[in-house]
């Protein structure tokens, strides 16, 4: 299976599925916090088969598991209807301060979430032979401009996660419940379509997408 058919996997498991079990749950009386509790365990069995399948996690996977783990454990211990449905609020904002502070890290999470998609499909020819893409890995140690770009790309990240959290929660407080996990649903879409909007008007005029950019000389005039 291709990177972008898992990616679309995740998302209907992860998050169409639950907002559609929800509304099963309501239309057969469940109770707001049933309904929230047993939909909101949904997504944590992607996680669960990609460890048993994985094994050992890398940092992405770390990333993944911990905010799933965080969000089935809130579910389990908080009884408050408003608190679980700001749940994905709180967590967006975990999320976002991990992003911002994974920019000091060894390799931060906009690098990590975005190689899995693209790696292999942009970045220079190896050695000028068109025998593929050069590593990441590479592009990563060599070249100094293409970890400040991803840095700048997580910090962009790291933001707009904190501002969709405080959306989020301001609409699980405000709103009446039952329309709440919907307009979640459909703030992840907006969400996503704005970021990549945002992210390509700033990818683009740094040359990531262009093999003869000059962001990537400095791997013609150092040795291999």
């Amino acid at each position: 299976m291709s990177p972008r058919a898992k990616a679309l996997l995740l998302v209907l498991v992860d998050m169409a599925l639950p907002i559609g079990l929800y509304y099963v749950l309501r239309a057969m009386d469940v109770s707001y916090h049933s309904a929230l509790l047993i939909s909101s365990l949904l997504p944590g069995l992607s996680v669960v088969a990609s460890l048993v399948r994985r094994r050992r996690p890398d940092g992405l996977g770390l990333f993944m598991t911990a905010m799933m783990v965080g969000s089935a454990a809130v579910s389990l211990l908080v009884h408050d209807p408003r608190f679980l449905l700001a749940k994905d609020g709180w967590i967006t904002a975990i999320s976002g301060l991990w992003f911002l502070a994974s920019v000091r890290g060894r390799q931060p999470l906009a690098f990590a979430f975005t190689r899995f998609v693209l790696e292999g499909r942009i970045g220079p020819l190896k050695d000028g032979d068109g025998s593929g893409r050069e590593s990441w890995d590479v592009l990563w140690e060599r070249l100094p401009a293409f970890r400040r770009i991803w840095r700048v790309a997580t910090v962009i990240w790291g933001i707009g996660l904190l501002t969709d959290a405080a959306v989020r929660v301001t609409m699980a407080y405000t709103l009446p419940p039952d329309v709440v996990p919907g307009l979640g649903g459909l703030q992840y879409g907006v969400f996503m379509v704005l970021m990549q909007v945002v992210m390509v008007c700033y990818l683009v005029p740094t040359g990531l997408y262009n093999r003869w950019s000059p962001l990537y000389l400095p791997l013609k005039e150092t040795p291999a």
